[in-house]
């Protein structure tokens, strides 16, 4: 199961998920896919994630996050044991959603949210002092991200395997160049927990 979790006021709708989205289905595998429209509550997110890994029951899991997504899919890997795919992701979000509090429209299709300050209490709840197993992780960054320091992402994932975009931006806009790579490493079997050897 691939799961792709949005960023802040995005939706399944955003560029890199539909890139992902019809990559997989060129490739047969629209079955693995699944990337649901987030709740702006981040407990309800991270219990909605859950939920749809429980009702799958999947063999493995990769979740693959953007922005803010990034933020939950490292909370749950670090939870689950689940790699995760990081796409110019959210390092410190109740400091940089802070400014959003109240009513935000959405990016596609209309509507809005309303931000509260409990939301951002929230956030720090879900925090990861430090990462484990950074073979679990995978990095990308693009130093022209507008939105976001890729040093503060660089800093909190030592020894992810790291894709550092020199220039683009927040929406890395020339994500089909890299849809691939991230494929390969949902596929890869060494992330796998090794298997317990018998003794000699």
């Amino acid at each position: 199961m691939i799961l792709y979790l949005h960023g802040f006021r995005s939706s399944p709708n955003s560029f890199k998920a539909r890139v992902m989205a019809a990559r997989l289905a060129a490739l047969g595998r629209g079955a693995e896919w699944c990337c649901p429209m987030l709740p702006v509550s981040p407990l309800e997110t991270v219990v909605l994630a859950e939920s749809l890994v429980a009702a799958a029951a999947p063999q493995r899991v990769t979740v693959v996050g953007s922005s803010l997504g990034g933020y939950f899919a490292t909370h749950l890997a670090e939870k689950h044991g689940w790699s995760a795919v990081l796409l110019n992701p959210a390092v410190v979000p109740q400091r940089d959603l802070s400014q959003y509090l109240g009513e935000q429209p959405l990016w596609h299709g209309g509507g809005s949210i309303v931000v509260e300050p409990h939301h951002l209490d929230e956030l720090r709840a879900l925090g990861v002092a430090s990462i484990t197993r950074p073979e679990r992780y995978y990095l990308m960054a693009a130093t022209g991200d507008e939105v976001l320091d890729y040093r503060e992402m660089l800093a909190h994932y030592p020894g992810a395997r790291t894709t550092l975009i020199e220039g683009s931006d927040h929406a890395i806009s020339e994500f089909e160049q890299y849809v691939d790579d991230v494929l390969a490493f949902c596929d890869a079997e060494d992330l796998e927990p090794p298997a317990p050897r018998a003794a000699a």
